[in-house]
């Protein structure tokens, strides 16, 4: 085990004379033992990123250290790094012992007996030591998943790099595999980076997450931090399903004036935004509340428009009255809201977010009650 630190990693490939800048100027420390979760829309770097960390692919500038060790000239064989990949990579002609063994016999010097123990006990861990005989073509998508996973666990590397690995499971299947990750990770204790498009994965994961867009590192942070806390309108925008809300505001003296509705700000709220008076306002679907009658300076008419029934929530795609501006809305899942209906949404000062309209930077975000503990989702 380990500690990984990236200091201004940056990635530039030759694309015919023209260059292309992948990964920009990217830091970041990930702890002995940590569970980092790389995340972003397609082609923000993220697997460029951990590409550079395994070895696969060159260093343009930067640094990349393993423990105390600087390894960017280090071949990917010696850097004591096991990587799982999203397409597994099983050798077809071997069988799972095959794989599971191939590694150790080619970069170890253990002898036969200790790799067969390693192996069958790393298989029994992932509750695939009958399938030990059998070839890849012969097991289930699940399976080969869990064979991938063997063959990194049993080289007992300094640090895990996992390349979207459940991405080919279908939903079922993915869930059990996210739960089946994280007990291993923390049964085992090794540095692990894993990439993913997918925030699910991020927020159920991740001791951190680091969020990446154009190749720019946007935050790094507990997956409730980045939630509750984003330091950017990328960040509040893409963490989050449904996305949260957001409005162009301007300013006004102590208001803010919107496409069809004013929003007074208390002092202590006004005072965040300093000189910024062109804003984008935003709100989680969750924080929005839908009642009956107007009774606050923080409440507007509203007409819904759609509703999505979801089992324990219903989401509502809601039209401020007189205009063409539509929100989400998540209420509970036994309410009944119909189509058409006039109602009034509420969004409480201490749940809005308040963002400068041309650099994105958040210049307020939500209050949060002492108690709530911003330290991760995971167990």
């Amino acid at each position: 085990m380990a500690e990984l630190t990236l200091t201004g990693v940056t990635k530039r490939f030759d694309d015919g004379g023209d260059e292309i800048l992948a990964v920009d100027d990217v830091s970041i420390e990930i702890d002995d033992g940590e569970f980092l979760v790389l995340v972003g829309p397609s082609g923000c770097g993220k697997s460029t990123t951990l590409r550079m960390i395994a070895g696969l692919e060159s260093v343009s500038e930067g640094t990349i250290a393993i423990g105390d060790e600087v390894v960017n000239d280090r071949p990917a064989q010696r850097r004591d790094i096991a990587m799982v990949f999203q397409n597994y990579a099983l050798y077809p002609h071997m069988t799972v012992r095959g794989n599971m063994r191939f590694g150790l016999e080619e970069s170890t010097d253990l002898d036969s007996a200790t790799i067969d123990e390693r192996v069958e006990e790393t298989a029994a861990m992932l509750e695939i030591d009958e399938l030990l005989e059998r070839k890849p073509a012969e097991l289930s998508g699940g399976q080969q998943q869990r064979v991938a996973l063997g063959r990194a666990i049993v080289r007992d590397p300094s640090v895990f790099l996992m390349d979207e690995p459940l991405s080919n499971l279908d939903a079922k299947l993915r869930s059990g595999m996210r739960m089946e990750l994280q007990r291993l990770q923390n049964e085992l204790g090794v540095t692990t980076i894993y990439v993913t498009h997918d925030q699910t994965e991020a927020m159920t994961m991740g001791d951190r997450i680091a969020i990446l867009d154009d190749g720019r590192l946007q935050q790094v942070a507990t997956p409730l931090e980045c939630y509750h806390r984003p330091e950017n309108l990328f960040v509040a925008g893409f963490i989050g399903e449904p996305s949260m809300n957001v409005f162009d505001v301007t300013l006004d003296g102590d208001r803010l004036v919107g496409d069809g509705f004013e929003y007074p700000l208390s002092p202590e709220v006004r005072e965040d935004l300093g000189e910024s008076t062109e804003l984008v306002l935003g709100i989680r679907p969750e924080d929005v509340e839908i009642v009956d009658a107007v009774e606050t300076d923080h409440e507007f008419p509203v007409e819904i428009d759609v509703v999505e029934p979801m089992g324990d929530e219903n989401n509502l795609l809601v039209r401020i009255d007189g205009t063409e501006t539509t929100f989400t809305a998540s209420i509970g899942g036994m309410r009944r809201v119909e189509t058409g209906e006039r109602k009034v949404a509420r969004f409480p000062e201490s749940a809005i977010h308040l963002f400068d309209r041309e650099s994105g930077r958040a210049l307020h975000n939500r209050a949060l009650d002492e108690e709530v503990e911003l330290a991760g989702s995971r167990l």
